[in-house]
């Protein structure tokens, strides 16, 4: 479905595609929750204007994406700056990279996108693939946006923090509702691997 998405429209011309960075990915490069310099993935990459941004900045920057159309784009953009990044092609849930890898992981906009049943899938697949105490930005469309346009599973945020909460601690969480100009209901989220096991219910 991605392929043909990106074949049937130039990226330019695709709802999600901004050619500027995520502002929560801008924000945590700023204040550092990115640390500098470090390795960082960022998943469901599209176009890359956030690997863009990261390569820019200093970062060992990737991205991966289903969509082999998405990925060439972004290769495409860094050759003609002559970023340095690795963009591929693979699945999220099943990434080609050693436990451990990242220091940081981005998500703007992928896991929205998976089956409701795959999410715990995802969460430790993230997991495996981000250092303990790395950092990890997820937003994601909520369930408060009621419209038809929009991803086909728009999770509440006690759903993501079931699917994720045993892996990653989530250190700060904020909403933007629909009312904006072209805005969605958007979650945007903080989330820190933890460095040991989540402690037992008591």
């Amino acid at each position: 479905m991605w392929s043909s998405i990106y074949r049937a429209k130039p990226f330019e011309e695709l709802p999600w595609f901004s050619p500027d960075p995520s502002p929560e990915v801008v924000a945590a490069v700023a204040d550092r929750f990115l640390p500098p310099k470090s390795p960082v993935l960022d998943v469901g990459c599209g176009a890359g204007s956030n690997v863009l941004y990261l390569a820019r900045e200093g970062f060992e920057a990737h991205g991966v994406d289903l969509a082999p159309e998405a990925v060439r784009s972004a290769q495409a953009r860094a050759d003609r700056e002559h970023l340095r990044v690795e963009v591929r092609v693979a699945d999220a849930l099943d990434l080609p990279y050693a436990r451990g890898r990242f220091v940081g992981l981005v998500d703007h906009g992928c896991f929205h996108t998976l089956p409701i049943a795959r999410r715990a899938e995802y969460a430790r697949e993230a997991a495996r693939v981000v250092r303990r105490g790395g950092a990890f930005l997820l937003s994601w469309i909520g369930r408060e946006q009621t419209t038809e346009f929009g991803p086909p599973h728009r999770p509440s945020l006690a759903e993501v923090t079931a699917a994720f909460e045993a892996e990653f601690l989530f250190e700060r969480t904020t909403f933007e509702g629909p009312g904006r100009p072209h805005g969605l209901a958007t979650y945007r989220a903080r989330l820190r691997r933890r460095s040991r096991p989540q402690p037992r219910r008591r």
